[in-house]
């Protein structure tokens, strides 16, 4: 199939935006990633839109991403694996991401040569500091405990990416998330102990129409077995749970080494109002917290709330950390319908947190109040609250801290 040459403004884009290119592919850079492969004979091909669809794969070099450009490229679509370089480290504060480490980005561009499709690294150092590290800190600072990958899904992963896909000319991007999509609805993946949705509630329509979950029908166990069936060159490799910027998963050591005005010593106050100590930053410690208070009692003390006007950190027994209302902010609905009244849902509260029944109840300054038929432990200031209808997504929004919206 001949392919229409790049215009000055794709390649502008290409050049500006394209680090390590990596492909077989001889030429102009621009020209080789705009190139559309020949449709191969193969499967019926299924879905997205029409026979042969232009779709960039991103490839964190796990297995996952790496079925999914595998799947993609079997039923015939016009697909290239990108890798997204977030950050380098600096091997002390900041560790290089885990999602595009050498060794990953290595691993990504050995399955594409496996499938015989292009393969390209672009850079999105600039953007993941400022939307992702930097708001991780400062909502730390501000008494939150915040979810980087959600703002790395928001900011980069879907919305930077699915921009720069439509200015290349590919109809859609494709990940590795196990979710599922029909009618730009957004739906839980078929293996419940994978699925992803909780982290991709800030989709809606015109996001959701042009994504591809591929692997999201599958149990994990699957995917892995069809990683080996094809000899993918990921098939075997692990998984990572920790935060990809922080060495070892210490995000106390970040705060102290980027933000140590933050870091101000307080007192330590229970419910009849007492001093029982100091702790050492308000942004160290998190709502449900028991160890390194330094307290001695007759009774377990949880952190229950970060007061940040007086700099006092609240603590008291385990029921106090139980709550059964609290307020969301940032809300967006995955329809772009903003309720005008009640509804009721199954609510999440954490990424691997099972649902629960509520109510939500709109309000006009754009908050919604989220009244729990069964109460919840430890429900996290800055962490994100799904919505649900069964196995779709409604939508979701920040926990707000208690005492904002008062």
């Amino acid at each position: 199939m001949a392919a229409n040459p790049p215009n000055t403004h794709q390649k502008k884009i290409l050049r500006g935006w394209l680090c390590h290119p990596q492909t077989s592919a001889g030429g102009d850079v621009a020209t080789a990633l705009l190139r559309h492969p020949q449709t191969p004979s193969g499967p019926p091909l299924t879905g997205y839109n029409v026979a042969m669809a232009k779709i960039i794969v991103a490839m964190s070099g796990g297995v996952d991403s790496s079925l999914a450009a595998a799947l993609l490229h079997e039923q015939g679509h016009a697909v290239i694996g990108v890798t997204l370089h977030l950050w380098e480290g600096d091997g002390e504060r900041l560790a290089e991401s885990l999602c595009c480490s050498l060794e990953m980005a290595e691993s990504a561009r050995r399955v594409c040569a496996q499938l015989g499709v292009p393969y390209y690294v672009f850079n999105y150092q600039r953007e993941f500091r400022r939307h992702v590290i930097d708001h991780f800190i400062r909502a730390y600072a501000q008494g939150y405990t915040p979810n980087p990958c959600m703002e790395c899904n928001r900011e980069i992963k879907f919305r930077a990416l699915l921009a720069r896909a439509a200015q290349l000319g590919y109809a859609y991007v494709a990940t590795g998330h196990y979710a599922q999509i029909q009618n730009a609805e957004l739906y839980r993946a078929a293996d419940p102990e994978k699925d992803q949705s909780y982290m991709l509630y800030m989709l809606q329509q015109q996001e959701l129409s042009r994504l591809i979950f591929p692997v999201g029908g599958y149990r994990k166990a699957e995917v892995r077995a069809m990683a080996t069936a094809r000899g993918l060159a990921s098939a075997d490799r692990p998984e990572s749970q920790d935060i990809c910027f922080v060495p070892g998963g210490d995000y106390r050591s970040l705060l102290r080494a980027e933000l140590p005005e933050s870091l101000v010593p307080g007192p330590i106050v229970d419910q009849q109002g007492r001093e029982l100590g100091q702790h050492h930053g308000l942004p160290l410690y998190t709502v449900g917290q028991r160890r390194g208070l330094g307290l001695n009692g007759p009774e377990p003390l949880f952190v229950t709330a970060l007061d940040i006007a007086r700099n006092a950190l609240m603590v008291g027994p385990a029921t106090a950390v139980i709550r059964d209302t609290f307020v969301v902010e940032r809300a967006s609905f995955v329809a772009e319908i903003w309720p005008k009244t009640p509804f009721p849902c199954r609510v999440q509260v954490r990424a691997h947190g099972t649902t629960v029944p509520a109510e939500v109840t709109p309000s006009d300054d754009g908050r919604m109040t989220v009244r729990l038929g069964e109460p919840l432990r430890a429900i996290s200031p800055g962490q994100a609250a799904v919505f649900y209808d069964d196995d779709r997504v409604i939508g979701g929004g920040t926990i707000a801290r208690p005492g904002d919206h008062e």
